[in-house]
């Protein structure tokens, strides 16, 4: 894939810039594999925004994954190549032999005709095959990892998007994720080897507003363009500066602030290890 330009017939399409298509090999032909998801637009079940400047976006039909690969023994071709409108990487359509489809994140390098596969055991470790982590060799690159076992991926997911494992510590692996974070995950989760595929998609540049609406992005006002009573940084005469380190609209601290909990239970694995 490669990024694609335009020719600047109007200011905003000057520096919009998009992904080539040529690698999607078909339209989905799966309807079961489909569904469609009501809009939310970042509100909650009592209709309160809870996730802000969003609004509902393009119609599209959800793609159902298989995050948790968990047809052991199974071998799989690669059907097609395709896109899917919620997430920023291609999707690969896998025909089992025993006839079932699933969609699986497309790993970069594989190509339609090959051969997948998923097994509690040892694998050849190729794009494509999901394997326990206990299983994988030290210092082969993997996506779509599970947190806990039976749960699905959830780390490593997005386009370009890989994680690698660095050793074993007991019934543990410690991975380096994308952030560069070192962590300790069960040797039982499961793990897909090779990369996501599109990395390019980071190169993109969106060019207008109207593409981020039918992404269901809505504008953001800056807080220094609020009365006080809106954002901690509203206020003054003129452009003033708020006189303050920036924070959100409830005064939590932003650029570089930490806020995940020390004692959330992801880290409870690692601290009862250690007998603290």
């Amino acid at each position: 894939m490669a990024i694609k330009t335009y020719k600047p017939y109007t200011p905003s399409r000057r520096f919009m810039s998009g992904i080539d298509s040529s690698d999607i090999t078909s339209k989905p032909t799966v309807s079961k594999l489909l569904v469609k998801l009501p809009s939310h637009a970042g509100r909650n079940n009592r209709g309160r925004i809870t996730s802000r400047h969003k609004e509902g976006g393009a119609k599209k039909f959800y793609r159902i994954i298989d995050f948790k690969r968990d047809k052991f023994g199974v071998p799989g071709k690669i059907s097609t190549i395709e896109y899917d409108p919620y997430r920023n990487c291609r999707i690969s359509l896998v025909t089992y032999v025993d006839g079932e489809k699933r969609y699986i994140l497309h790993p970069e390098g594989v190509k339609v005709g090959d051969i997948v596969m998923s097994a509690e055991g040892g694998l050849d470790v190729k794009p494509g095959n999901a394997m326990k982590l206990k299983n994988i060799p030290v210092g082969t690159i993997i996506h779509n990892i599970e947190m806990h076992p039976g749960h699905g991926g959830q780390i490593a997911r997005s386009a370009g998007g890989y994680a690698q494992l660095m050793g074993r510590e007991g019934k543990y692996v410690i991975l380096r994720l994308p952030s560069g974070e070192m962590r300790m995950i069960l040797g039982e989760c499961m793990a897909t080897v090779g990369t996501v595929d599109n990395a390019e998609w980071s190169n993109v540049v969106i060019g207008k507003a109207g593409r981020n609406r039918h992404r269901g992005i809505r504008p953001q006002t800056r807080g220094s363009a609020m009365n006080p009573v809106d954002h901690p940084h509203g206020g003054g005469e003129g452009k003033k500066n708020s006189g303050r380190h920036p924070v959100t609209p409830w005064g939590m601290p932003t650029k570089g602030y930490k806020t995940r909990r020390k004692k959330s239970s992801d880290r409870l694995i690692i601290s009862r290890r250690k007998g603290k």
